[in-house]
């Protein structure tokens, strides 16, 4: 991901920065991962590099708003947190217009998704999405609820710890990336199967929002922020299964 198409400094990958595809304790990377090389797709369109253009994608009131944006007219339940950040590229510049997506758990650990089918209840008054456009300065805020963990079909007894899904574009849809955030103190992250398939402790880091209190709104929501890099020594996890 480039802030400028005419940008032509590169930075190698370091391939060893993410775990191997095949990752036999986490169970889904068996029947995901490759069995055969990868192959270069090196003739993208103009508008696979170019499009769409994301500073005109028309944003509702409420979009960032995870706490109004079900529609409801009620609150849901849970810690209401600021999830905050900056997007910037390899070399530091900061990634405008870009748009920020983001779907979780409610409070109680349950996703909005018909195959579900973790016991704790649906909040009636939580969607679980949301997104956002990073602004001149590659700043983007949302509102929401810290995700509750839940338990997963992987191990006898496995749990996700508390995360947030993130995913940012480029300049186009073809520059999509997906990561996803923990939150800083939470004792089932060395403990996710996920999580110890990245074997790099510094790459584990990069997935770790920390606690802002200077953004906080006193007496109403604790602040979390989660800076994203795209590329080079300092750029955050993503996913690639």
């Amino acid at each position: 991901m480039h802030n400028k198409p005419h940008d032509v400094r590169y930075v190698a990958r370091d391939r060893t920065w993410h775990p191997q595809a095949y990752t036999p304790a986490y169970k889904s990377s068996i029947p995901r991962s490759p069995r055969q090389a990868l192959v270069s797709l090196q003739h993208q369109t103009v508008s696979e590099r170019s499009g769409p253009d994301f500073s005109r994608l028309p944003l509702g009131p409420h979009d960032n708003d995870l706490l109004l944006n079900f529609g409801t007219g009620q609150l849901p339940q849970g810690e209401r947190i600021i999830l905050f950040g900056t997007l910037r590229d390899q070399f530091g510049k900061p990634v405008p217009n870009s748009l920020v997506e983001i779907w979780q758990a409610n409070a109680g650990g349950r996703y909005r998704h018909k195959n579900d089918v973790y016991l704790a209840p649906l909040d009636p008054n939580f969607g679980g999405v949301g997104r956002t456009r990073t602004d001149s300065q590659g700043n983007y805020v949302f509102r929401t609820v810290r995700p509750g963990p839940y338990p997963w079909r992987n191990g006898s007894n496995d749990w996700r710890p508390a995360h947030i899904h993130v995913s940012v574009m480029g300049p186009a849809i073809a520059t999509r990336l997906i990561t996803q955030l923990y939150f800083e103190g939470d004792p089932l992250i060395p403990l996710c199967p996920i999580v110890k398939s990245i074997a790099d402790p510094d790459a584990v880091q990069t997935l770790i929002a920390r606690l802002d209190m200077s953004m906080a709104n006193p007496m109403d929501c604790l602040a979390y922020r989660f800076d994203i890099v795209t590329r080079g020594a300092r750029q955050t996890f993503f996913e690639h299964h």
